[in-house]
């Protein structure tokens, strides 16, 4: 007996050991045994900002793009080409230069990235409520109980999805399929770009003993170094150790990892995971010692946060500013509010006030702001002992709702005018 499968390119149902479509004759064919039984998926757009400029300027298909700030910046993110040279996220873009000298550099568009991020988790939606979006451009997704809604099994659903973004949208984005949200993160990698592999119960233990440590989601490099540094390489590796040993030498995430070895993992997709923090960061051109400039740079950034944590319905009660030296040293510095704020006014006020002492000559190239401690947003009046706190406000809200009717530059503050006609800086996130 042959095992269920779908033609990729017409969606046809496979009969028998098929090698090629019988409708429309495509190879690109999708065959497993447990095909119509896995539900958990997780979606991963290709190359998302690159491929939103390539779809919008259809002179750069065949180059190779890279997204973010000019030299003294860092790489966003890059089409499949420029990666051939080597490029990837966050090199310098001294060195992605370097290696690929011939790359179209193009300065991220948050906004425009944002709005296709949203329309394509809108079609998410409309196949199950239960979407856990982990960034813009990828999501988990739960489809079990849709088969009798959609008159077909997740996989099939999934297929249909994944040609509706390409033909709506104008881009690709590659499915992994599995049991849990482990296998099918694994899954999407494997097959990029335009990608859908499967990975079901019978096959996972032996997938996964091969596998490097660095392959696992949240295995940063220095915790992978301190792995292998004790003989530790492989999943089979960490499966020989077993819980307890893996628990006492590396503390919840040792336990943590020992499960995945095995393929097991019991979290749920849930469509209202938190998100930590909103946060926003900007590389200047040259590096700057002015107090009033690095000013200017951090209410910019405060607008962009509080206009986030508004769009979100969410407050923040911990401010971080973030500053990195000339010679690439961090400077990190935090305050926690006594009441939870979404305003830019607050988070400014309160980045000038971590500001100042850092300003004593030394040049930075980078500046960044941001809340955490986020929760559901409930009203904001600012420090209640600042006496001019309600009223600015409420200026803030109505400056907010005057720019939502006519646009961003239509009611400004003079220090957003005046940053604005400054030369924009080289990256921001």
């Amino acid at each position: 007996m042959s095992d269920p499968g779908y033609c990729r390119a017409c969606l046809t149902l496979l009969p028998g050991r098929a090698e090629a479509c019988p409708a429309c004759g495509s190879h690109r064919l999708l065959r497993h045994a447990e095909l119509n039984t896995l539900s958990i998926a997780h979606i991963d757009c290709d190359a998302f900002f690159a491929a939103i400029e390539k779809r919008d300027n259809p002179a750069l298909e065949d180059r190779p793009v890279i997204i973010g700030g000019q030299q003294r910046g860092v790489v966003s993110t890059c089409c499949y080409v420029a990666r051939l040279y080597g490029v990837h996220s966050a090199m310098p873009m001294f060195k992605a230069l370097k290696a690929c000298p011939d790359a179209v550099v193009i300065r991220p568009e948050h906004g425009k990235y944002a709005r296709e991020g949203h329309r394509i988790r809108d079609m998410m939606k409309d196949i199950t409520p239960l979407v856990e979006p982990l960034s813009i451009d990828e999501a988990f997704l739960d489809l079990t109980g849709t088969s009798r809604l959609h008159g077909s099994p997740p996989a099939l659903t999934l297929l249909r999805l994944q040609r509706r973004i390409e033909e709506t949208v104008g881009i690709t984005v590659s499915v992994g399929l599995s049991f849990n949200k482990f296998l099918a993160k694994t899954a999407s990698d494997l097959d990029k770009p335009n990608g859908f592999a499967v990975i079901g119960e019978a096959e996972a233990l032996d997938f996964l003993a091969p596998r490097p440590v660095r392959s696992i989601y949240g295995v940063g490099p220095a915790f992978a170094a301190r792995l292998e540094r004790d003989g530790i390489r492989t999943l089979a590796d960490i499966r020989r150790q077993g819980d307890k040993r893996m628990a006492d030498r590396y503390g919840d995430m040792g336990y943590h990892l020992s499960r995945l070895s095995r393929g097991e993992d019991r979290r749920k997709v849930s469509p209202e995971r938190e998100r930590k923090s909103v946060s926003s960061e900007t590389t200047f051109n040259a590096d700057l010692d002015d107090r009033e400039t690095l000013e200017k740079h951090l209410w910019r950034l405060s607008v962009k946060v509080a206009d986030q944590m508004k769009a979100k319905g969410v407050s923040g009660q911990v401010i971080t500013l973030k500053l990195k030296t000339s010679d690439f040293r961090s400077r990190t510095r935090r305050r926690t509010l006594n009441e939870a704020s979404q305003l830019a006014d607050t988070l400014f006020r309160v980045g000038q006030q971590l500001l100042a002492p850092e300003i004593d000559g030394t040049r930075f190239r980078l500046i960044g702001i941001g809340f955490s401690g986020l929760r559901d947003a409930v009203g904001d009046a600012g420090d209640l002992l600042d006496p001019q706190a309600i009223r600015r406000a409420t200026a803030e809200r109505a400056m907010d709702r005057a720019r939502e009717k006519f646009g961003c530059d239509a009611v400004m503050k003079g220090r957003g005018l005046s940053s604005k006609l400054k030369p924009k800086p080289d990256q921001t996130s």
